[in-house]
């Protein structure tokens, strides 16, 4: 369920976004039409669907994609990446084996990528926060330790 921005599942709640960025190999062109753009965003949004993996946002360029991700904490974001460029690849090259002489040695992505996290609130926000605590909060309601 989704409140106030954060996803509530059984035993936690989260609010977290990834910008999450790789390159083709080489960064060889090989999304260079509508069809092929829209046959890996296809790629994309079924591998996330059949892995928990929520895409708000996705564009995919020439030679990279850009994908703005949430998941679940249970899983690593570097496994999810893992996860995403593995099985794209996978299935880009079923679907258009031509590509792969774009492409020498046959990858379709760089092993490198970048991947950045985003709330609804800026690190500045969340720093002054903590930082604004009062440490007599916490004391509300337990009793005092006053002598008898």
């Amino acid at each position: 369920m989704v409140k106030n921005n954060a996803i509530h599942e059984r035993g936690y709640v989260y609010n977290f976004h990834y910008h999450l960025v790789w390159v083709t190999k080489y960064r060889r062109e090989v999304f260079t039409t509508p069809q092929l753009v829209a046959d890996m965003l296809e790629i994309l949004n079924t591998t996330a669907n059949d892995n928990e993996i929520t895409i708000e946002e996705a564009k995919v360029m020439p030679d990279h994609i850009h994908l703005l991700l949430s998941f679940k904490p249970k899983y690593a974001p570097a496994n999810v990446v893992k996860i995403l460029k593995g099985a794209s690849a996978r299935t880009w090259f079923v679907a258009h084996p031509e590509t792969k002489r774009l492409l020498w040695g046959g990858h379709l992505w760089s092993p490198s990528y970048y991947m950045g996290t985003l709330g609804d609130m800026s690190k500045e926000t969340v720093a002054d926060y903590i930082r604004n605590q009062r440490t007599e909060r916490g004391k509300v309601g337990r009793p005092s330790k006053k002598a008898n």
